[in-house]
């Protein structure tokens, strides 16, 4: 794949304004950059302001002259806020690095405007020791690009019959975990698990919310576009049965727990009366839950399947509504590259996952009503205050890291090649409104896309 690099000129210069090329992905030492007349994130609401960063920190916000100097850039009509920040991806790295891996994921972030990211521990092997999560916190601070943590295993080698090295790995810094790509079915393990989580500081469980019990040999939303097909279904239920499960576990042990990915109206009900009683449950959903239900389904393209899978309009509202409230804390990507191979099968030989980073921004600024606010928010500041990213989530104001992004809420792109290795995305030739100019990590520019 290769890009023509457009550098900025002192002046702002911008690109051809029509252009859908791909933005183009690269590091530069920070230095000092004026950001002029963006709508700005500040922490008292969005208003029209400069922007001046100085190496790593934002230095003054205002009406600002440009410092000799200083690059230049023009962002009337842009929106510029802190980074966005994903508690759920997938690298595949160590084991699968020819789908994804530290390096080509960071630049997939990088582009679709993320300072800071999790890591699943579904790797091979699983991150369930403090020996392995120190290793792949190690690469993800060397790639440079972005906050990268890691979430660790609950169960040793995600087998969930005994638990994972628990204490060792949050020695090792992480604070999230979880067995995603797989739910602990046994309830007595998840509730030891739980015990230990609520006893160190700042740790929580994420749960991927499936009884499996129930999905066997499914692959699609059971309702009548699966019964359409003739292809085996995955209810509702088995997501349902589970969140309620664990928000039990909750109560009893006191631990924080994060529901990931909700995909069902049944399981945003619990997570909104668990939330009313005071319990300390928290959830998310994804870009593609919020953008597309199971009637996308008819071609059966393998890179609409994913777990849990697409569901009704009806599940699609509730959880759009629940996300504008605030019932549902955050958006996460659950970013899941494949390799073509493996998505070029029949619907039902696919792998579930789908890739989410470059293509998140513009899906969820649409379900939100183009309230950018609110995106930051979903996207940036409660996803790093729940994963304790100190940098990250900020207001954009004077002393703050310069950990930012800058989109052009009119801009259009149409997804065609992907800084990720894989191409697994259902937004592939789809034109989507709402486009990444810059993301600033530590006052270094990680991505500039095409100035329009």
């Amino acid at each position: 794949m290769a890009f023509s690099h457009r550098s900025l000129a002192p002046n702002g210069v911008r690109g051809d304004e029509h252009s859908d090329a791909h933005p183009c992905v690269m590091f530069e030492r920070p230095r000092m950059i004026l950001i002029s007349n963006a709508l700005v994130f500040t922490g008292q609401g969005m208003k029209q302001r400069d922007v001046l960063i100085d190496g790593e920190t934002v230095t003054e916000v205002g009406s600002v002259s440009a410092p000799s100097g200083a690059s230049v850039i023009d962002a009337t009509g842009m929106v510029l806020g802190p980074g966005l920040v994903d508690l759920h991806v997938h690298f595949r790295e160590p084991g699968q690095e020819w789908k994804e891996n530290i390096e080509s994921g960071s630049r997939a972030a990088a582009v679709g405007g993320f300072t800071a990211v999790v890591m699943m521990p579904n790797t091979i092997p699983a991150i369930d020791s403090e020996e392995i999560a120190r290793e792949m916190i190690a690469v993800g601070r060397a790639s440079g690009r972005l906050d990268l943590a890691v979430a660790g295993a609950i169960t040793a080698g995600r087998r969930g019959d005994s638990l994972s090295e628990i204490v060792g790995l949050h020695r090792a810094g992480v604070r999230m975990f979880s067995d995603d790509g797989g739910c602990v079915a046994d309830r007595t393990l998840l509730g030891k698990a739980m015990s230990l989580v609520a006893r160190l500081p700042g740790a929580f469980i994420a749960e991927h919310a499936e009884d499996v019990s129930l999905t066997v040999g499914g692959h699609m939303h059971e309702g009548a576009v699966s019964a359409g097909h003739g292809i085996a279904g995955l209810p509702a239920r088995a997501e349902v049965d589970v969140v309620s499960r664990d928000i039990d576990l909750a109560r009893e042990t006191g631990a924080r727990l994060h529901i990931q990915h909700l995909s069902a109206s049944g399981s945003v009900d619990l997570v909104r009366d668990a939330k009313f009683e005071g319990l300390p449950v928290t959830a998310e959903v994804t870009p593609h839950h919020l953008a597309l239900t199971d009637q996308a389904l008819s071609t059966l393209d393998p890179n609409l399947k994913m777990y849990p899978p697409l569901r009704e309009a009806s599940d699609q509202l509730a959880l759009t509504e629940a996300l504008i409230s605030g019932v549902i804390d955050i958006v996460a990507t659950d970013h899941a590259p494949h390799a073509v191979e493996d998505k070029a099968v029949p619907f039902e030989d696919a792998p579930r996952g789908v890739i989410g980073l470059e293509t998140a921004m513009p899906l969820v600024l649409e379900a939100l009503g183009g309230d950018v606010a609110t995106m930051f928010e979903r996207m940036s500041v409660t996803p790093a205050r729940l994963a304790a990213f100190g940098r990250q989530g900020r207001p954009v104001a004077p002393g703050e890291p310069a950990n930012l992004v800058l989109f052009d809420p009119e801009g259009r792109f149409t997804p065609g090649e992907f800084e990720s290795k894989s191409s697994n995305s259902p937004f592939l030739g789809q034109s989507l409104q709402g486009r990444v100019v810059m993301t600033i990590y530590e006052g270094g520019i990680q991505d500039e896309g095409t100035m329009r």
